[in-house]
């Protein structure tokens, strides 16, 4: 068996990982209870992945103005916090790590999940998307514009999340700064268009970032909070890119090595933006050497391109999405050279075990 990148030990801040297979955060909308708590079946869920170096969660709504899809887990409530204690002590139980990614949408979202309130966002200009409500899919509207007094208690609720979180056992927590969602809107134009202190700029429209982090430092060690980033998003949710969008992402990237985070957890492109002049395609290759700290590249990566791209210097680890969906113990597949079991992708969102608890380790269905 030759040795490989992926399977080797990371130390990450004060944390010991036994590999740099992590694992991603999905949604997986199984939360589908009254408290939007964990319960059983998550917890069967995130101890049968504990062998990853890092386990990810799911994005977890700090506040009920943060939610923007049905039967997602939040961390805001007690009961919330209870069902998450268990999670993390199976996880934990099996020498695992796991983070909470707290999550906000901002516009994201859809009137039916605020008692017919709008949604907050950095301006009043609508996404023109689609929000899936218990409904099903209906069309996103223009947001609420939000006051400082909200900016300002959005921040304390990112707080609030990251201190359930500690008193939950996670080993830390990675704020959702990415994908179109509420901190993201505030860095990219077509979604911010204030000219307070939080627009215009780039160092403006990247504040409540550095805001965020500043507060969630106050009530967990620096060095146990994690960020995500997906600097060349363009064309999906709502957001388009231009030519101040690499320029935002390199002033927030060079700022970050003023912090001891755990670490920086960066997506490349979705979509090909090869032919898009003002955007970065290869995004591992651009930030490594710019960013100081532990590095986590994700998007579509295999075993084999993960592998290489640790061996080339440009990341530490990988996160690995659907992989783990179908495959809760990735890295001994990987450490056996062994074939990936495909997921269902009818069941990613659906309620229940079936396409969430029911796929079966490499030993498990060598014994079927």
């Amino acid at each position: 068996m030759s040795k490989q990148a992926l399977l080797s030990p990371l130390v990450m801040g004060d944390l010991n990982l036994r590999n740099r297979v992590f694992m991603a955060p999905m949604t997986r909308s199984r939360a589908d209870n009254p408290e939007n708590a964990p319960y059983d079946i998550h917890v069967d869920y995130y101890q049968q992945r504990a062998s990853a170096g890092l386990i990810i969660t799911e994005g977890s709504q700090i506040s009920k103005k943060a939610v923007g899809y049905i039967n997602t887990p939040g961390i805001y409530s007690k009961a919330q916090v209870e069902g998450w204690k268990k999670v993390t002590e199976a996880v934990h139980e099996k020498g695992g790590h796991i983070f909470i990614q707290l999550w906000h949408v901002g516009r994201i979202s859809h009137p039916d999940f605020h008692n017919g309130e709008l949604p907050h966002a950095p301006s009043a200009i609508n996404p023109n998307s689609k929000s899936y409500t218990p409904q099903g899919f209906k069309e996103t509207v223009a947001p609420k514009e939000m006051t400082l007094e909200e900016i300002k208690q959005t921040i304390e609720d990112f707080k609030n999340g990251a201190k359930n979180a500690m008193e939950a056992g996670f080993d830390g927590v990675e704020i959702h700064s990415s994908n179109g969602y509420l901190l993201h809107q505030f860095f990219n134009n077509s979604s911010n268009q204030r000219n307070d202190q939080y627009g215009g700029s780039i160092e403006n429209k990247a504040r409540i970032l550095f805001e965020v982090i500043d507060a969630i430092k106050e009530v967990m060690p620096e060095n146990r909070i994690g960020l995500r980033l997906n600097p060349s998003l363009h064309g999906a949710f709502g957001m388009e890119a231009d030519e101040e969008t690499i320029p935002t992402f390199d002033y927030i990237v060079n700022k970050l090595n003023e912090y001891n985070l755990a670490y920086l957890h960066l997506s490349e492109p979705f979509t090909d933006v090869s032919d898009v002049a003002f955007l970065e395609s290869n995004i591992a290759k651009r930030y490594r050497p710019m960013y100081k700290g532990t590095l986590i590249i994700n998007s579509n990566f295999d075993q084999q391109s993960g592998n290489q791209v640790i061996e080339d210097g440009l990341a530490d680890a990988v996160a690995f999405g659907k992989p783990f969906i179908s495959n809760p113990d990735l890295p001994e597949r990987f450490a056996q050279n062994a074939s990936l079991a495909d997921w269902d992708q009818e069941t990613f969102y659906t309620p229940g075990e079936k396409g969430y608890t029911d796929y079966p380790s490499l030993e498990e269905a060598k014994v079927d």
